[in-house]
């Protein structure tokens, strides 16, 4: 894509759950934009419930990008989100409209505005990431971030010891590259690629942590069990990428008799929840996103506000 700099383009983020679909939504009418999404679950066919992904009827005639598109079997990386993305901003551009990137993952997120390579290939070896699955299972990352944190500190910062995919990812690179992830990532650093108009949304924590467990009590009314069991009945494994979500994974430990049912549910929510936190401190620390509390406005005021933001950031960029 050529001339990117000159390109507006918006993003709405925030934790799970603290309602980026509906102002999305209200953005998209605003400016004639066309949603791209940046979430890592709702990318896989099949998996509605789990991921919370804002059925067709209710997404108002506005196209939705980069939903539905991987078979829930397939693995998908950093790389193959920024290449899928970009191509789809292309066709939005095309077509005169804005693209509006909304979704909760800070990496894909980053990795789109600030381009490096997060994915050597010569780091992929499935004998060594068994290795590493194995430790992990034995103390839940403890001794693997230890690892990490002896070779890339900085990494191992930003990184928590149960975020089992980017643990692995990072011991990997640095396996069979002999450089940290942090080193790649200064290597392949390109400043933002377009103008940006960079909007979060927050909320006092312990209504965001209500809603969490509404939204959860809500999938298991909506038939999450039901999507598991489907999604293992037609050949899914429970190791792969996408039935490490949350959600998916303590189902499947129920399904498969592993924990009782009302555990099930107390670590759907709990793991929501601290989901929740790692991204407040993967968002607080970038500079140029704008704030928008919900605290400080009347429900129906929030999209106006969230307009009225992304218009100054606009104009400051």
């Amino acid at each position: 894509m050529k001339d990117t700099r000159e390109k507006p383009l918006a993003i709405l983020t925030g934790p799970t759950a603290s309602g980026k679909s509906d102002v999305s939504l209200a953005l998209a009418e605003r400016f004639d934009g066309e949603i791209v999404s940046a979430d890592s679950m709702q990318i896989y066919r099949g998996m509605d419930i789990g991921t919370a992904k804002l059925p067709l009827a209710q997404r108002r005639g506005i196209p939705h990008h980069l939903m539905d598109i991987v078979e829930p079997t397939e693995s998908f990386s950093v790389a193959d989100y920024v290449a899928r993305a970009r191509e789809a901003m292309d066709g939005i551009y095309s077509r005169g409209h804005l693209p509006i990137v909304v979704g909760g993952t800070g990496l894909y997120i980053n990795a789109l505005i600030n381009p490096y390579n997060l994915q050597p290939a010569a780091a992929r070896d499935p004998a060594y990431r068994q290795i590493l699955k194995s430790q992990f299972d034995i103390d839940q990352g403890e001794t693997l971030h230890r690892q990490l944190q002896a070779i890339d500190p900085q990494a191992a910062q930003r990184i928590h010891p149960h975020d089992a995919q980017r643990l692995f990812r990072a011991l990997e690179v640095y396996r069979a590259t002999k450089q940290t992830m942090s080193q790649w990532q200064s290597q392949n650093e390109q400043p933002p690629a377009y103008r940006l108009a960079f909007l979060a949304l927050t909320m006092d924590r312990q209504r965001l942590y209500e809603r969490i467990d509404a939204r959860v009590e809500q999938m298991l009314a909506g038939g999450l069990a039901a999507e598991v069991e489907g999604l293992l009945r037609q050949g899914v494994s429970p190791q792969c990428q996408s039935m490490q979500g949350i959600g998916y994974r303590q189902m499947v430990a129920w399904l498969q008799g592993d924990i009782p049912y009302e555990q099930a549910v107390g670590w759907i929510k709990r793991d929501t929840r601290r989901y929740a936190k790692r991204q407040y401190t993967w968002f607080k620390r970038d500079p140029r996103i704008l704030w928008l509390s919900r605290e400080e406005y009347p429900e129906e005021e929030i999209p106006k506000q969230a307009a009225a933001a992304l218009l100054k950031a606009f104009e400051e960029a």
